[in-house]
């Protein structure tokens, strides 16, 4: 794995610029609330493309990957067709972003054509059928992009969050979880990780599709070789070193360019992200090479891969991907899905024939939306492990 830091220095991150709302602020008294508990709520203005829809932003504590308490939020879609203790989805949108902006809760609300959530039709047919959708802003209020166990956490404490809002009337409702890409790593840890971070919610069932398993063989992948994404991976990393500064430390070892690429991203969103990054490698913007195998370094990429986590999901499991992706290392989902089949999880597994990375979300939706409302039915769950 390249790792662009030297860990016996501390680097200082270069954070998103706060978010002016003062609603997604943190309060003074955080550190006394408890994992999942509502910190505020507010209704939002009707959204045009989700008519007949309440949407209620809500702001609850979760906690960051060093155990520590941050303030998170997520935007719930009440349809008027929703029914006391109804479905509930919390679905984990893709967030390519390390700004505000980026934000679904912000993206929702968006007038840029590049950032509006192109989604909003399948949703709207979710919506449609009587479900509500929660839409976790699931990496954080730092916007950690890459940090998965993060996404995870907050995920699970968005569903505990969303439970204790009385207008939302979801207390006892059948609950599942879906998300894609990047927003799958945090459904699939969510998932992984609900047995010992919040047992006590009962969860129907999560789709997970396209995911990003092995964040190490990711970045082995591409080494120092020029790629068209490499700004993704460059967002990854400054996202990394926000969630774990003193060991993923990447700001000390950039060189003038790097230091103006990460500072050109800071606050970017996708077509930023992959304008500035396109053809660019880790040689272009690092100092030195002098740590590609550090420990420490690696340590934090090995904790965000859903490989080599040891957790096992107690609920239902749908994935599903592209067997040609090639953005994704399909061999680590195959393990992933092969330590799940051995553990007894329910695993309905598909491969999507689709030729890249997002057209196999796509291919993928009608399959997962028949899965999903099977679970919401309490059907018994198929598995073809």
């Amino acid at each position: 794995m390249t790792v662009l830091c030297d860990t016996a220095a501390q680097a200082t991150p270069i954070y998103p610029e706060p978010d002016p709302d003062p609603f997604y602020a943190a309060p003074p008294d955080l550190a006394n609330k408890e994992p999942g508990e509502v910190l505020a709520t507010r209704q939002q203005p009707p959204i045009l493309i989700f008519p007949e829809t309440t949407v209620t932003l809500i702001k609850f504590r979760s906690t960051n990957s060093t155990g520590q308490p941050i303030a998170a939020t997520t935007t719930v879609l009440t349809p008027r067709s929703h029914q006391p203790d109804g479905p509930v989805l919390s679905y984990q949108h893709i967030i390519n972003g390390l700004g505000a902006q980026c934000a679904v809760s912000r993206v929702l609300y968006t007038s840029d054509p590049n950032l509006q959530v192109r989604e909003a039709v399948v949703l709207n047919a979710l919506l449609l059928s009587g479900w509500s959708i929660a839409l976790p802003d699931h990496l954080g209020p730092t916007f950690a992009y890459g940090a998965a166990r993060l996404g995870g956490q907050i995920t699970l404490d968005g569903i505990r969050a969303v439970r204790q809002v009385p207008e939302l009337a979801a207390a006892d409702s059948r609950v599942t979880m879906a998300g894609y890409s990047g927003g799958g790593m945090a459904t699939a840890f969510a998932a992984a990780m609900a047995p010992t971070y919040a047992p006590e919610l009962d969860i129907a069932g999560a789709a997970i599709g396209g995911v990003p398993m092995n964040l190490v063989t990711m970045l082995e992948g591409v080494s120092f070789n020029p790629h068209p994404a490499f700004g993704l991976l460059m967002a990854a990393a400054i996202g990394m070193e926000r969630e774990y500064p003193d060991r993923f430390p990447i700001s000390d070892n950039l060189n003038p360019s790097g230091v103006a690429a990460r500072t050109a991203i800071a606050n970017g969103c996708t077509n930023e992200i992959l304008v500035t990054g396109a053809g660019h490698s880790v040689r272009d913007y690092a100092s030195n090479m002098s740590l590609v195998s550090n420990p420490n370094a690696r340590a934090v990429v090995e904790e965000n891969s859903l490989e080599l986590y040891d957790g096992i999901p107690k609920i239902p499991i749908f994935e599903w991907h592209s067997p040609t992706d090639p953005l994704v290392p399909t061999d680590a989902i195959l393990n992933v899905d092969r330590r799940y089949c051995a553990a007894g999880v329910p695993l309905q597994a598909e491969l999507t024939y689709a030729p890249e990375h997002l057209s196999a979300a796509i291919l993928g939706i009608p399959a997962v939306l028949d899965w999903l409302a099977a679970r919401f039915r309490g059907e018994p769950a198929p598995s073809n492990c």
